[in-house]
């Protein structure tokens, strides 16, 4: 009986250290949280007007509709110019159609960069709120914050064209476009950051859902958090980000380390960068996992959170500057 009882620790205590492991490695734990700093406010106010203009004025606007991408653009890039920004077209054609990425310059010219980017595009004729309005309107406050900001490199904003089907996953996306580019011209990305649904939060017990049921043993049920999502081999970079973000705001912020395999880890403009062997990560409220309004007419700007939202781009900001030492 005692021989059978030591084999029992042995393996409750084999499965803790697992655990343990399992933990580090998916979770990428800060041990001591950031003492949070001042950082510039986000006007909550203004996130909701972009994202209001983007899902209902200028609706529908997916691939079909190239008027209104162009009308999304032209927006954008006035917003840019008025941050203070360098502004670029990178425009492309597909099917005999022209479709563009807004790029802003901000900071000084230097081999090594941080790309920041969001696609403005949405799903067949939905109005796309948080889908991906609210990555653009994070988009744009931040571009009026790295204006201001003392960047020792060059930081670049980025709207893309064409994430959504029926172009999504293939190279006529405007991530893959950008990110080939700069490949192309021996461009060094310290990071990437994909912003990609920021705007839908929940207090609500059991409002966040998981693609694993492993992973509700590392996370908390209610969708009150925003997540830095990465490759399993690019945790140093995950932890960094997600430390900043921390100290950003009063925002909670979790991060997950995962293969693609598991649903929606490359499911954004990210991956065009992780293919092009660049560092990125996703900042996401977890997308269909939390919000059930994704891909339907219900994903509308009156759902989402723009207080919350606001703290995501002071996060990304302080992200940003941390990263760009």
């Amino acid at each position: 009986m005692r021989k059978f009882s030591v084999w029992v620790l042995i393996a409750f205590s084999g499965l803790m250290v697992l655990l343990v492991a399992l933990w580090v490695l998916i979770t990428q734990p800060v041990l001591r949280e950031p003492t949070v700093r001042l950082t510039p406010s986000i006007d909550p106010i203004r996130l909701e007007k972009h994202v209001r203009t983007l899902s209902e004025t200028f609706f529908p606007r997916n691939e079909s509709h190239t008027d209104n991408l162009d009308r999304v653009a032209d927006y954008i890039r006035t917003e840019f110019k008025q941050s203070g920004g360098e502004v670029l077209d990178q425009c492309y054609e597909v099917q005999e159609k022209t479709y563009c990425n807004v790029i802003a310059l901000f900071g000084p010219e230097t081999k090594e960069r941080i790309v920041v980017g969001a696609h403005y595009d949405a799903f067949g004729e939905l109005p796309g709120a948080d889908d991906n309005a609210s990555g653009v309107g994070g988009l744009i406050e931040l571009a009026y914050l790295l204006d201001k900001a003392p960047l020792p490199m060059r930081v670049e904003l980025v709207a893309y064209t064409l994430e959504e089907p029926p172009h999504f996953r293939t190279q006529n996306t405007g991530s893959a476009v950008h990110a080939a580019s700069l490949k192309e011209n021996g461009v060094v990305v310290r990071v990437m950051f994909s912003l990609e649904m920021i705007g839908f939060f929940s207090d609500a017990d059991n409002s966040q859902r998981f693609p694993l049921s492993l992973l509700k043993l590392f996370y908390p049920s209610r969708g009150n958090f925003i997540v830095v999502i990465g490759k399993l081999d690019q945790g140093l970079t995950v932890r960094r980000v997600k430390s900043a973000m921390l100290a950003g705001s009063v925002l909670p912020v979790y991060s997950i380390n995962a293969p693609a395999f598991v649903p929606g880890i490359d499911w954004s403009d990210h991956l065009y960068y992780w293919e092009a062997g660049y560092k990125a990560v996703m900042i996401s409220d977890t997308s269909f996992y939390r919000n059930g309004n994704y891909h339907t007419p219900r994903d509308t700007p009156a759902t989402l959170d723009y207080q919350r939202m606001a703290m995501v781009v002071q996060g990304v900001y302080a992200a940003v500057l941390a990263l760009s030492q």
